[in-house]
């Protein structure tokens, strides 16, 4: 992988099958991965959250989820083959560790929500290994929410929470977690089990995925993707500016 820094974030150039394929041999070879997916929200946040972006510039592997990050490093020179969205990835690790026989852990959202994720996932990878897995409402007591991670001795754990939480959360215990690989995966049991429907192909082809998501819950999401997808554009703005200065 080949890592960029793109507005104060560093991110790793791979492809889905490049990301998969170092992610399977650094479990094969006992290492411990720190994975994050960034979008443009979370790239504008790290710029005021200070924790955010120490949790982010710690992760061994920073893949590229949203096709508005892709068009951003391209429009900076960047070659990017194509985005790793946090979805995608996870079903590309679930078929993994089936194959190779890892267990995971599936952590966060509601407990109805990760019961059904779990049960769903079952039925997609049947022979996959599911260690355990647990809501996401466990703040009063994270400690022992931790050890039972450690004792069900998964090797991948998935966190379904939201950001920067799940970021912060992972970067605060990931020395105690006792797996080999942890990801933040956001609202994706939302999707596998059903509550929320991803964009179409030609909308997640095309970069609109959060316009999809403005048209599901426009109360909730227009104001946010407003602000920060501007914030975005002006920042690549100063930044290309800056870049063709530099060339004078």
């Amino acid at each position: 992988m080949r890592r960029v820094n793109i507005l104060d974030c560093p991110l790793d150039i791979s492809s889905m099958a490049e990301t998969v394929s170092s992610i399977q041999h650094r479990i094969e070879d006992g290492d411990f991965i720190q994975h994050v997916v960034v979008n443009v929200a979370k790239i504008v946040h790290m710029r005021t959250d200070h924790t955010l972006s120490e949790s982010v510039k710690s992760c061994d592997i920073i893949n590229i989820d949203g096709m508005g990050v892709v068009w951003g490093a391209r429009f900076l020179g960047h070659e990017v083959p194509e985005r790793v969205a946090g979805v995608d990835l996870f079903h590309e690790l679930l078929a993994m560790s089936e194959r190779k026989g890892f267990s995971i852990y599936l952590l966060g959202a509601q407990e109805n929500i990760v019961a059904t994720t779990a049960s769903n996932v079952k039925l997609i990878y049947p022979n996959l290994k599911i260690a355990g897995f647990h809501h996401g409402y466990f703040w009063d007591d994270e400690q022992t929410m931790v050890e039972k991670i450690k004792q069900s001795g998964a090797q991948l754990l998935f966190v379904a929470i939201t950001s920067p939480k799940k970021e912060n959360f992972i970067n605060h215990w990931k020395n105690q977690l006792g797996v080999n690989f942890v990801m933040g995966v956001g609202g994706t049991f939302d999707v596998v089990a059903g509550k929320v429907k991803r964009a179409p192909k030609w909308m997640q082809k095309w970069g609109l995925e959060w316009l999809y998501r403005v048209i599901q819950e426009p109360g909730r999401m227009w104001k946010r993707y407003l602000t920060t997808n501007s914030q975005f554009l002006w920042l690549l703005i100063k930044a290309k500016l800056s870049q063709l200065r530099e060339k004078k």
